[in-house]
């Protein structure tokens, strides 16, 4: 209120209000017949959602990571148009299921773009995936954000792509650094080791990040092969490295792949002195529960874990209502990787927000230089979108006694190993130790 007009009598001002009114209306009208393009717009914009797409692995071999990553991007949308969505729009995410094909992707997300008329996109699951999305990103000149991809960018260089995976700038060392850093550390320092991989784009970027940690720690590698991804039978492959004898094994493998390897090390009773390494699928609470005992010993990497240090209220609240709604549809309700999808669209929904713009490159400018507060703690990007500050977990697996859900609902059979500032107990080495407990 005016100073002016609160210096009118009380008579008066009630006199006063009744004109006030009409000239207000006025003055409405006039800019409503004024500007009839711009009324409506904003009547649309009320209305009509700012609409997110992605293709996700709904179905096939990622299914496990990528339903419960869909699961928390849909919370996300739930929690956003509670709030009141994104400047007075509502957000609506458009997906669909890339069967774990990489093949199929890039249809996905041309029929997202021409058909379905996305404002935005977004990656579906996996190193894979992402890497078939990006031709098309780069060619429509759209801004693109990966969920857990490892060094996508390290070729294309494109500056509307952002990563959401803890691998910090040294993208393709990231999965394993954890492991070596411990391994070097054992006395006596082991000197040998073996790399098997899966012949796909994780694989092989994971097992180059390994091979220059190898080198940095001064192991001798022994034995360095990819085996095909349908790969069903294991058996071969880990006999022929036992009989390379390394002190260490790193796999950098999928989930079916992951679930094969450790059912054939325990067949053939191979009993390295350290092992694990890049083994997707270990984030799953469904694989851990079907594995049990099987995993003890196993040192692996982790995207996230509620350790005291990363254990944010916000994170927690996060995971309580993921609980609630993974419990009632089925889907893996005790997993910590949801943390990352939800990230993944808090940080696009802060961009949005802080510019008032869907443009990509504008969104991009801002992604580049700004501070996101996410579930997962506060993430900054550096040149080429990976994260500015690495944060990926080392873990090994300890002490489990049985097959269900009870045997992991804790962090106490899964116990942070690296980095030192987050650890949460000991290496148990050499790894015979670790099964015989």
């Amino acid at each position: 209120m005016s100073a002016k007009f609160r210096g009118f009598s009380a008579s008066a001002r009630v006199r006063s209000l009744p004109s006030l009114a009409a000239s207000v209306l006025l003055v409405g009208v006039a800019i409503v017949f004024a500007h009839p393009q711009s009324f409506a717009y904003a009547q649309d914009n009320a209305k009509n959602p700012i609409k997110i797409g992605l293709g996700m692995s709904l179905t096939g071999k990622l299914a496990a990571n990528g339903k419960m990553s869909l699961l928390a991007m849909q919370i996300w949308e739930d929690d956003i148009n509670a709030a009141g969505g994104l400047n007075g729009r509502p957000v609506k995410l458009v997906y669909y299921d890339d069967q774990s094909n990489p093949a199929q992707v890039p249809g996905i997300y041309a029929k997202l773009l021409d058909i379905d008329k996305v404002d935005l996109i977004v990656s579906g699951y996996a190193s894979t995936q992402i890497a078939a999305a990006m031709p098309i990103a780069i060619e429509r000149k759209k801004l693109l954000m990966g969920l857990a991809g490892t060094a996508i960018n390290d070729e294309f260089h494109y500056p509307m792509y952002f990563a959401m995976v803890p691998n910090g700038p040294s993208t393709k060392p990231a999965f394993t650094h954890g492991f070596f850093k411990v391994a070097e550390a054992q006395t006596p320092k082991p000197q040998t080791i073996a790399l098997a991989y899966a012949d796909a784009e994780f694989g092989h970027n994971t097992c180059e990040g390994a091979r220059e940690n190898a080198k940095a720690s001064g192991f001798k590698i022994v034995y360095d092969k990819n085996y095909p991804p349908a790969t069903v039978d294991f058996a071969p492959i880990v006999r022929a490295i036992q009989a390379a004898d390394p002190d260490l094994f790193v796999v950098c493998s999928y989930p079916l792949d992951t679930v094969g390897i450790i059912k054939a090390v325990h067949e053939i009773g191979y009993k390295p002195k350290m092992w694990g390494g890049a083994m997707v699928g270990l984030q799953s609470m469904a694989l851990k529960a079907q594995l049990g005992p099987l995993l003890n010993g196993i040192v692996n990497f982790e995207t996230w874990l509620p350790v005291k240090a990363l254990r944010s209220p916000a994170a927690l609240a996060f995971l309580e209502k993921y609980q609630a709604r993974a419990r009632a549809s089925g889907d893996d309700a005790y997993a910590y990787f949801p943390v990352m999808g939800y990230a993944d669209l808090q940080v696009l929904g802060q961009a949005i927000a802080a510019t008032n713009s869907l443009k990509d490159d504008v969104l991009a400018a801002y992604m580049h230089k700004a501070t996101f507060s996410t579930v997962v703690g506060e993430i900054a990007f550096g040149a080429n979108g990976e994260w500015a500050e690495g944060r990926m977990l080392a873990a090994q697996f300890q002490n489990i006694k049985g097959n269900t859900v009870d045997d992991f609902r804790d962090l106490k059979t899964e116990v942070v190993v690296y980095p030192p500032d987050l650890k949460t107990g000991e290496v148990l080495y050499p790894y015979e130790k670790a099964i015989e407990k």
